[in-house]
């Protein structure tokens, strides 16, 4: 679930898509299982989009660098 920065900022931009797009699901079933009561660990939820919001950072700082180095 939660990887550690250093993972995150070795990821390619394509990588850090893909790793968005299984934490977004993994949020989903997340949300579906406290609904149903399956789950009441709430807290997992905000490490999700903690790990969301990093690995967007990540790839905004890695488009600022492109665009910095063709400049």
């Amino acid at each position: 679930m939660a990887k550690k920065k250093k993972e995150i900022r070795d990821m390619s931009k394509d990588q850090l898509i893909d790793h968005i797009e299984i934490l977004k699901k993994e949020l989903f079933n997340l949300k579906i299982e406290i609904m149903s009561g399956q789950n009441n660990n709430t807290s997992n939820i905000s490490k999700i989009k903690k790990d969301i919001a990093r690995a967007k950072t990540f790839i905004n700082i890695q488009s600022k660098e492109v665009e910095s180095s063709n400049a």
